[in-house]
């Protein structure tokens, strides 16, 4: 059994504030380390519940954060950007199931630093007529892999927008969200058993889970944080203006529209 564990940072137990998100600052380096010991957890899980090899992604920022002398041994580490599958990247290596370690709810909603993908560029992401975050998006590039997403942690409104579309996953809540900077966490400790716990549950029950997969050319609604960056990628002939916020396109597969949509967070820096 291959397991693939992604990991981001704003889930994770202690996290609230875009200081410790962000590189150049003591806070950031304290929570990198509780990001890497959550994914130590995981990984633990994985292995407990039988796991043959483990591939742990760093999906946050620049996907440099966790320190790789930190991480569990027995795993092999995927790191750095650009790279097509971002956040999931490690499913193509034929891997039998997801686990999202971290992750936070999307743009606009009420988690703790809530976004999607780029908190500068993007307001809101639909694949067909259903609006997504990181996980619904990920999640549905690895279902196109046959990749099913078996276990993910997160606060509590992360685990209501997304116990739908992965009815069949473990959900592990690390903390309860008060506002965009505020919650009430488990401790790092009590958060790591849980996730370890959740790993093996989500794993002991994956014969029952199905990848999300959505089918056909799939048509995706972008609105932008600004008209301006609304008009930046509008350069790219594939892009309908629909109003002043918001684009539309088409692409072939989810993968393609993840390309896509990496590629307009990375042109956003334009704007910066």
């Amino acid at each position: 059994m291959k397991v693939l564990i992604s990991t981001d940072i704003e889930g994770v137990a202690g996290v609230y504030h875009h200081e410790q998100a962000r590189q150049g600052n003591p806070e950031y380096e304290r929570a990198r380390v509780l990001m890497a010991q959550e994914a130590n957890a995981a990984i633990a899980g994985a292995f407990d519940a039988g796991a043959t090899e483990v591939l742990v992604n760093d999906s946050h920022g620049g996907f440099r954060n966790m320190p790789p002398d930190v991480l569990d041994a027995r795993a092999r580490v995927v790191q750095g950007k650009p790279r097509y599958l971002s956040m999931v990247a490690g499913v193509e290596e034929g891997v039998d199931a997801l686990c999202m370690v971290g992750y936070h709810s999307r743009a606009q909603g009420r988690g703790i630093l809530a976004h999607t993908i780029n908190s500068f560029a993007f307001a809101s992401i639909s694949l067909g007529n259903q609006e997504l975050g990181e996980a619904g998006i990920y999640g549905a590039l690895a279902g196109e892999y046959g990749v099913p997403v078996v276990m993910a942690s997160g606060d509590d409104v992360f685990i209501s927008e997304n116990q739908a579309l992965f009815p069949h996953a473990s959900f592990v809540q690390t903390k309860k969200a008060t506002g965009f900077n505020s919650g009430v966490s488990l401790s790092p400790e009590q958060s790591r058993q849980a996730i370890r716990a959740g790993v093996i549950e989500g794993l002991a029950a994956r014969a029952h889970a199905r990848p999300l997969v959505f089918q056909g050319l799939q048509v995706v609604t972008l609105r932008t944080q600004s008209p301006m960056m609304a008009d930046l990628f509008c350069q790219w002939p594939s892009f309908e203006r629909v109003d002043g916020v918001t684009l539309r396109f088409t692409a072939e597969t989810v993968e393609s529209a993840v390309r896509m949509l990496n590629c307009c967070s990375a042109m956003s820096a334009m704007l910066r």
